[in-house]
């Protein structure tokens, strides 16, 4: 007869892999290696390309193509998100959260009155801009979501310069339910309650853009570096 297993083995292995889901929530995590693009995938839509050099993720406009993100593999709903970035004077840029590419279904909810939306594949949701000063760097755009700036500030032209420009800066992020909130080098700046935004994107991916320019413009570019995200409870 085999020997039965101990119902004390069995609770005390529950509790062990209990406490050790506890110890990894709230944990940061790198997003990025520092040495190869592992962990994310190229947009479906747009040609920038991305590269590691020195250390960053480099993305470089390719002059006629759209918008293109370097997307997480994984998706994130509630989380803390770190990163540092250096953008081109000239280029606007962003940071997508809970973000996805369109379905057949999302054109539909994008599209302007009775007309569903033509951009079936683009990557869209809450995106947190990144651009030079004075800007509107962090404050919130609904990037294809048909709402435009989702932070009224822009709207009133508010703008700022607490990003450094030619430099490196450290954006953080935190997405906790229908509560978005950006600071840029340590200053405060957007925090928005939005319900509308999160139902239609409560959870999704991160997407790092390189914006698409204008004929015989270019080449600029930007750079990525120390991408961390803690995900909360």
């Amino acid at each position: 007869m085999k020997n039965p297993i101990s119902y004390l083995t069995i609770i005390a292995a529950g509790f062990s892999l209990l406490a050790a889901q506890t110890t990894a929530a709230g944990e940061w995590v790198d997003l990025f290696d520092g040495k190869t693009l592992k962990g994310w995938k190229k947009s479906t839509l747009g040609s920038a390309n991305y590269t590691v050099v020195d250390g960053a993720i480099l993305g470089e406009t390719v002059e006629g193509s759209p918008n293109t993100f370097l997307i997480s593999e994984q998706e994130y709903g509630n989380f803390e998100l770190e990163f540092e970035v250096k953008v081109h004077d000239k280029l606007n840029s962003g940071c997508q959260i809970r973000s996805r590419e369109k379905t057949e279904e999302d054109l539909k909810n994008t599209g302007k009155g009775d007309k569903p939306a033509r951009d079936l594949n683009r990557f869209h949701g809450p995106q947190v801009e990144l651009e030079a000063s004075p800007g509107q760097s962090a404050y919130i755009y609904g990037e294809a979501t048909g709402r435009g700036w989702i932070s009224t500030e822009p709207g009133d032209g508010a703008a700022h310069d607490f990003i450094k420009n030619g430099q490196w800066n450290k954006i953080r992020i935190v997405a906790d339910g229908i509560r978005i909130q950006t600071f840029v080098n340590g200053n405060a700046v957007a925090d928005l309650s939005d319900a509308a935004i999160y139902k239609t994107h409560p959870k999704g991916h991160i997407g790092l853009q390189v914006h698409g320019v204008k004929k015989n413009t270019g080449p600029f570019d930007v750079s990525w570096r120390n991408i961390r995200i803690k995900e909360l409870d």
